[in-house]
């Protein structure tokens, strides 16, 4: 997976003179309340919960199977902000790995807060989702080139053909590296192609990938382990856990 450069914002202080000013605001707040008064807060479980239990649904059934769960994504969607056909993707692939690997116990949270944090569930750069779960247009990182904070990965048959340097791209709504892709990428929608621009391919994908290298995602540790697989960045674990936390209460991230 490719690498993510964590940035930090320094702290702001307050000089003591504008204090009782500074804290107007936050005691106005408080008495009136605001509008995320009434959501409810973010776990910090480590792991993040697996959210409301995904239907039992034919997971053998022709074609795109992960459409059954279309009437449990839609309760979930709007409250979520996570698209309907994405919510199908990432139950799916759950229900998928729990019957293959009962061992792993994935949540289907943490595949959604792993593609927020990728794509914006395949809403990056103005994308969007279709009915069949392709992400239209594709999304592409950017050329990882050994730039600061990027690694530097060639495309060795791009770069013969063309003669010069040809840098690898991540691809898709979960940001698979090709190589990676190749190994790991499962066709789910019955298509019979293993497509990283297809976001049910791309979630079963990424559940598989994830309990591989993490063996029991219901650990602390093997979550973790999990989730540094997937991208070598404390930073980046940080972000994917806080949205799936999220999602396991049912608010947005």
């Amino acid at each position: 997976m490719r690498s993510v450069l964590a940035r930090r914002r320094a702290p702001l202080s307050i000089p003591r003179g504008a204090a009782r000013a500074a804290l107007l605001p936050i005691l106005i707040l408080a008495l009136f309340g605001c509008g995320t008064s009434n959501l409810p807060p973010i776990p910090d479980d480590m792991p993040p919960g697996p959210g409301v239990a995904v239907p039992v649904i034919d997971l053998d059934m022709p074609g795109r199977s992960a459409g059954q769960l279309g009437e449990w994504a839609e309760t979930q969607s709007g409250p979520l902000g996570i698209p309907v056909v994405a919510m199908e993707s990432y139950g799916y692939a759950a229900a998928v790995l729990a019957r293959s690997r009962p061992d792993c116990g994935i949540g289907w949270t943490t595949l959604a807060g792993i593609a927020a944090v990728e794509s914006k569930h395949g809403s990056h750069g103005g994308s969007h989702l279709d009915a069949d779960g392709a992400v239209r247009p594709p999304i592409r990182g950017v050329p990882l080139d050994g730039s600061p904070g990027v690694a530097r990965i060639v495309d060795e048959d791009a770069t013969a053909r063309a003669g010069s340097p040809v840098y690898v791209r991540a691809m898709g709504p979960f940001q698979f590296l090709p190589e990676t892709w190749q190994h790991w990428g499962v066709d789910a929608n019955g298509d019979g192609i293993a497509d990283p621009d297809n976001i049910d391919d791309a979630a079963l994908t990424a559940a598989r990938y994830l309990c591989a290298s993490g063996g029991d995602l219901t650990t602390a540790d093997g979550w973790q382990r999990a989730l540094l697989t997937y991208n070598q960045s404390g930073a980046y674990m940080a972000k994917v856990r806080t949205r799936a936390a999220a999602y396991s209460v049912g608010r947005r991230a």
